[in-house]
Formats: C-alpha cells, sequence, structure tokens
C-alpha cells in the first residue's frame, strides 16, 4: 500500500470510528443479530430491516470496541443499505477477500470500504473489520424460515475464526 492509502485507511477509520453513520436503534427491525469477539471486547448489534424482495431496506448499529470495528460496521452498514440480496451477498464475498487475500485489490463495487484492505497486515485486527460483516453474512445465510433462531459460533483457539455470534429473528404474526 502506498503512503497516501494508508494515510486515507487512517483518516477513514478515525472519521467512522468517531462519527460512525448508521449508529443508533432501529425500532421496526425484522431481525436483530449480536456478535462479539471475547478476545477484544468488541461487541456489535445489528438491526435490519428488508424489503419485500428480501431486499436490505434498513441497517443500524450499536455496540463498543476498536476504532476498526466500528469503522467497518459504520462503512458496512453505509454500503449494504438499499441493496438486493445478491448485492449484499457479493458485496460480504468481496469484502472478506479485500481483507484476507493478499493477492486482491477488491472491486471498485467496493468504493470506500476498499481502504479496509491495510487491516490484512495486522491478522489480529481482521477479526475486528470482519465481526459486523460475519453478523450480517450469518443473518443472510440463515434466514428461511420465521422462527427464532440463534446461532454461536467459537473464536476459543488462536485459528483465525470467526467470533461469536447470535441472529435472532422475529417470528411471523
Amino acid at each position: 500500500m502506498t503512503t497516501e492509502i494508508e494515510e486515507l485507511y487512517q483518516e477513514v477509520i478515525l472519521d467512522h470510528s468517531r462519527r460512525p453513520r448508521n449508529f443508533g436503534e432501529l425500532p421496526d427491525a425484522a431481525v436483530r443479530v449480536h456478535g462479539d469477539n471475547p478476545a477484544c471486547g468488541d461487541e456489535i448489534h445489528l438491526a435490519v430491516k428488508f424489503d419485500a424482495d428480501g431486499g436490505l431496506e434498513d441497517i443500524k448499529f450499536t455496540g463498543r470496541g476498536c476504532a476498526i470495528s466500528q469503522a467497518s460496521a459504520s462503512l458496512m452498514t453505509m454500503k449494504l443499505k438499499g441493496k438486493s440480496r445478491s448485492d449484499v451477498t457479493e458485496l460480504l464475498r468481496a469484502f472478506h477477500d479485500l481483507v484476507t487475500d493478499e493477492t486482491t485489490e477488491g472491486p471498485k463495487t467496493l468504493g470506500d470500504l476498499r481502504v479496509m484492505q491495510g487491516v490484512r497486515k495486522f491478522p489480529q485486527r481482521v477479526k475486528c473489520a470482519m465481526l459486523p460483516w460475519r453478523a450480517a453474512k450469518q443473518r443472510f445465510r440463515q434466514n428461511r424460515s420465521n422462527r427464532a433462531r440463534c446461532f454461536t459460533w467459537s473464536s476459543s483457539d488462536s485459528k483465525m475464526r470467526p467470533p461469536s455470534i447470535g441472529v435472532c429473528t422475529k417470528k411471523a404474526e
């Protein structure tokens, strides 16, 4: 990464961690997702509302944690809001590749998110950046029924494993 991109990376992280976008409650959310990383204390709560076609109509988050996890959640909500299910799925894959694959620069569709590629230099910080994205991915993967369900992933060993994620959906009325 060039010095200019590294400086932009730092600026974007600081801006979004100090003034996160889409931070707050979403009272009419169809789904609430909790994710945490016990190893570092990061915690994210996503609230998601879907449109009639299953696309992501609105998304907000609350939580606490390091600058990278909070900035990643802020950037993610900005990018995913209003996207179709297929667009969300593609962005989830592209962001994962961006922060974990040394050979990719990330597609232009990621936009400002491409500055997050700097995280891959610090393997322990990849978990921080991926926490909100893993929560969103788990939400899309499991939503095949209207029953309330929760999922938890273990992050107890030293390998790169997803942090704990719990997903609960509202029952259909």
